[in-house]
């Protein structure tokens, strides 16, 4: 079923830098803001300006002094005998009370309103016993989680406006609801963070419902326009954070980001990794902060214990931190199932150390410089926590600066590789034409590849066909971005017979080429799509739409293809992981 949708683009606001996924019917669409709409004059809430209707005419009694404030009142003299006595030429106005009391100057008071007859409404139940509240609780929650709306909206929109309704409706269903509400806690600013760590402060037990922290939205110049106004306010720092942490005992993610690095202080990671038995995640996604490297260094020095119960850890572009981080934390993860240290400094050691009994299903390599290519062939194909579980690999490099895998490592590395693999990148490898046959085995399963250097478009075609016949296959996205071509409406690539395909991405000239002749491209059922620095063809249903939203369960919710960061949470993309995830080079 699907989830509630976020406000339109029109009447949202994203999250700075953030990117969020379109749920359009068409693959690889994404939307970005880099400005927050939070840095503008906030609309009021309530407008109290005067309204440009006319008012109601009444009647204004005389004023002897119309500038005092008194209000104008008459009094009838003791020898008045009421309004039907005065005489009119002769006759009484009988009409002139019914005008008076019109213009509501009467003496009398108006008549009772009769009272509110209780009607019955056929159909009714007795309070607590609506269908929908005697529901079994887990059936409860999983209806209203389809109300939630996880990604931050736009403007002064609230975020889950129906949820809040929700509270207001019963007894039981308010319980379930607040459970909803607090179990996923999304920060998109300080002020907000302020406001929740007041609320648990004041209702501790609604701090024991929370399971996530996600700060993947946080923008820190939302409020305020420099960092010395946003330290004046105290709202998000080391201390207010370790004290958040105190006080939600039962948290599994936390998910942070490089704008708020400078806050995670030595008290918070020790927090994290020493004293939260029940933390599953951890992301510290772009921290690479000077003051992020010596909080962790200052934590190194202290005393840790044999194992950490983190399964999911990612240190995307962690650029900062020394080797000694890595070869601390890794041998104490036995359950760890997710790993992404891209860009870091992780070194051999570090990387066999991981222990034997983890299981590990996703793991992100990509440049990673201190790596040897012995040891990640080595530890792809042979090691316990690897080759019988890996679902995602990504061992890509920019082959502008850096080299992982040589043609023989290749040779290695295709024939071994887990067969439960569903997204392997080799992107900035040197590859051959030789490695074809292996690649087209590997086609049967795999749902994303991406190629390296050296191979030609004839060699591309051949996973595709052999001759006249085509090939069946398992592919939905192939990245070409090392093979410098053009491809045009004529294309092999682009023939219909070579389905499931539906994602191919290209170069930036191949992709300037492509969106000149868009039109031809449409006509064979494809259309150019560019976001960031990535650039891909897609192929189109008929109705514009593509065949498969591309959701998979080892995507964790995203459903674009070639995903370049590690997802460590199941939730919507967005925020700053969606810019890593989609937005960027490799």
């Amino acid at each position: 079923m699907a989830r509630a949708l976020s406000p339109s683009d029109t009447a949202s606001r994203s999250s700075f830098s953030s990117v969020r996924e379109n749920d359009d019917g068409l693959a690889q669409t994404f939307t970005r803001s880099k400005v927050s709409s939070y840095i503008e004059a906030p609309e009021d809430v309530f407008d109290e300006s005067p309204i440009s209707e006319l008012p109601h005419p009444s009647f204004q009694a005389p004023l002897t002094q119309p500038h005092s404030k008194l209000h104008g009142f008459w009094y009838p003299p003791d020898s008045f005998k009421g309004w039907r006595e005065i005489p009119i030429k002769g006759k009484k106005a009988s009409r002139s009370f019914d005008d008076l009391r019109k213009l509501d100057m009467s003496w009398e008071s108006p008549p009772a309103s009769p009272a509110p007859v209780k009607r019955h409404h056929t159909g009714s139940y007795a309070i607590g016993d609506a269908p929908l509240e005697r529901l079994p609780s887990e059936v409860l929650a999983s209806i209203i989680d389809l109300l939630v709306v996880e990604i931050p909206p736009n403007g002064l929109t609230t975020r889950n406006t129906d949820l809040m309704a929700l509270l207001l409706t019963s007894r039981s269903i308010h319980a379930t609801t607040l459970t909803t509400l607090y179990r996923h806690v999304t920060i998109p600013h300080s002020r907000i963070f302020r406001k929740f760590l007041n609320t648990i402060s004041e209702y501790p037990s609604l701090a024991t419902i929370v399971r996530r922290l996600d700060f993947s939205h946080f923008n820190p110049s939302m409020l305020f326009s420099t960092a010395s106004e946003r330290a004046k306010t105290q709202n998000l720092t080391t201390d207010t954070l370790a004290q958040c942490l105190e006080l939600t005992p039962y948290l599994q993610e936390f998910l942070a980001q490089e704008y708020i690095d400078t806050d995670l202080g030595p008290p918070v990671l020790r927090k994290l990794f020493f004293d939260m038995p029940n933390l599953r995640a951890l992301d510290f996604c772009g921290c690479s902060s000077t003051v992020f490297k010596n909080s962790f260094n200052a934590i190194l020095e202290n005393s840790w214990p044999d194992e950490l119960f983190i399964t999911r850890l990612s240190f995307h572009k962690c650029l900062g931190l020394p080797s000694t981080v890595f070869e601390t934390i890794l041998p104490r993860l036995g359950k760890l199932t997710h790993l992404d240290v891209a860009g870091t400094r992780i070194t051999d050691e570090a990387l066999e150390r991981i222990p034997v009994t983890a299981e590990l299903t996703h793991l992100n390599l990509a440049k990673c410089k201190e790596l040897s290519a012995d040891c990640v062939v080595k530890f792809v194909t042979s090691h316990p926590s690897t080759k019988d579980s890996l679902v995602f690999l990504s061992l890509a490099t920019d082959p502008t600066n850096h080299l992982l895998l040589g043609k023989d490592d290749i040779d290695g590395l295709l024939p071994r590789l887990p067969k439960t693999l569903k997204s392997l990148s080799l992107r900035g490898s040197r590859m051959h034409a030789s490695h074809i046959p292996e690649l087209t085995r590997l086609a049967q399963t795999l749902e994303e590849l991406a190629v390296g250097r050296g191979l030609e478009m004839s060699d591309i075609h051949k996973l595709f066909c052999h001759g006249q016949e085509w090939l069946q296959h398992n592919l939905r996205f192939l990245d070409i971005c090392d093979i410098e071509t053009i491809i045009g409406s004529a294309s092999t690539l682009l023939a219909p017979a070579s389905a499931p395909l539906h994602v191919i991405e290209i170069a930036e000239r191949a992709y300037e080429r492509a969106a000149k002749v868009n039109k031809n491209l449409q006509r064979v059922g494809w259309v150019a799509k560019e976001f960031g620095s990535r650039y891909w063809l897609v192929r189109m249903n008929a109705d514009g739409s593509t065949r498969d939203n591309g959701g998979r369960w080892w995507k964790m919710g995203a459903e674009s293809w070639g995903m370049r960061k590690v997802p460590v949470a199941i939730a919507e993309v967005g925020g700053m992981y969606g810019s890593f995830m989609f937005g960027r080079r490799v």
